[in-house]
């Protein structure tokens, strides 16, 4: 091969290199939220303080799943969210606290809902529209004594939803 022939040839892949990136297909989100406070078990995950998590620490906010789950894992592949049984930090609140979420790919939402110990408490209605990329809602009158929460963030224009547990002790 020439000289001349190699420099044509980097010039020509240094032309069409750019032109690759931007004609090749965007991958969809692969991200999308979960609750930092107080830390969810995925949080609790991510920061490395309860082991065992398997890939939910790599991915605290992908635990989603078809919506109408009262799972922590929404019946998704983070079943070890589920396991009650295991050493969940328990985060002491009030019976005001504050549900602080963390989204990476904010989707136009119907839905927050809270249930406390399977019962829901309260929904918060996003009236289908994109929530910033940190949104909370106050939940005021717990119950006194530990509960586990879960918050369910409903997308408005898919079947899923995103799942959350909180483990507290309220007083």
């Amino acid at each position: 091969m020439s000289f001349k022939t190699w420099v044509r040839g980097i010039v020509t892949l240094s032309l069409a290199a750019p032109l690759a990136v931007v004609l090749s297909p965007a991958s969809p989100a692969s991200a999308h939220g979960w609750i930092t406070s107080p830390p969810s078990r995925q949080d609790m995950c991510a920061k490395r303080l309860v082991g065992g998590c398997g890939g939910v620490e790599y991915e605290p906010q992908s635990v989603e799943a078809p919506k109408g789950s009262h799972l922590c894992s929404g019946g998704g592949g983070f079943r070890v969210l589920d396991n009650d049984s295991k050493n969940w930090p328990v985060n002491s609140v009030s019976s005001d606290v504050t549900f602080q979420w963390r989204l990476t790919a904010p989707h136009r939402t119907s839905t927050w809902e809270y249930y406390v110990d399977g019962e829901l408490f309260r929904t918060f209605s996003q009236n289908n529209s994109q929530p910033p990329s940190n949104i909370s809602h106050q939940l005021s009158g717990l119950p006194g004594g530990r509960h586990k929460i879960l918050a369910v963030w409903n997308i408005a224009d898919t079947a899923n939803a995103f799942y959350n547990c909180v483990d507290v002790e309220v007083g």
